[in-house]
């Protein structure tokens, strides 16, 4: 059987509580057509993230909300990577902020770390952000489609913009960070237009690409 979406549809359930990630799917889906409903509307609980790769959790997000509904559901799971911290904190990168996801405390122990680790020229600083989308059918069918972009850590952090460790990432080939930078310059994609910039935008790319049949 073929599983495919069709923007007509209208709405497509998110599987995130996550605020930063819904409004970010949101200004990246809506343009092809579909409403955004998220888990949190639907007071869907969140599923243990139990995997050990950022495809794993976000097939364990996204068939949770599958199943609980009986509609197809789109999950992310994303986070960053320091090649210094041996691609820490990676897919805890949430947790590294604790209860409260307060992610001032999380980049501040990343760069704890870097320092302790004597990280600090611009080469030893190297990281990436991830993001894997996965999109599941009530079924048990599901799809994922990774986005990378690589950059450096910077401290302090600068900028109020994104959300999560967007103030201390710069990526290549910019001199701002994701906190720098609006929404749109962020993406740096809408469907058939620039190439991606972020890893979300990447992943969506792709997802519209294979998906949805939109470059």
């Amino acid at each position: 059987m073929t599983h495919r979406l069709d923007p007509a549809a209208g709405s497509l359930l998110v599987a995130s509580h996550n605020k930063g990630k819904i409004i970010e799917i949101r200004e990246l889906l809506e343009p092809v057509g579909f409403t955004i409903v998220s888990a949190a509307d639907k007071n869907l609980p969140e599923p243990e993230e139990t995997g050990t790769t950022f495809e794993e959790n976000a097939r364990i997000k996204a068939l949770a909300a599958a199943l609980a509904t009986g509609l197809p559901a789109l999950s992310d799971d994303s986070g960053v990577e320091v090649d210094a911290l041996d691609r820490a904190p990676g897919i805890y990168s949430a947790r590294w902020g604790g209860p409260d996801k307060d992610f001032t405390m999380a980049m501040r122990q990343v760069e704890e770390k870097l320092q302790a680790k004597g990280a600090t020229t611009p080469e030893a600083r190297r990281g990436r952000f991830v993001a894997v989308l996965c999109l599941a059918w009530p079924d048990g069918t599901t799809r994922e489609f990774r986005g990378e972009v690589e950059g450096q850590i910077v401290w302090p952090p600068r900028g109020t913009l994104g959300f999560g460790y967007d103030p201390f990432f710069q990526p290549d080939g910019h001199d701002r960070t994701f906190g720098e930078m609006s929404s749109e310059e962020k993406h740096g994609w809408r469907p058939g237009q620039a190439d991606a910039l972020s890893h979300r935008a990447r992943a969506f790319q792709r997802f519209a690409r294979d998906m949805l049949g939109i470059s």
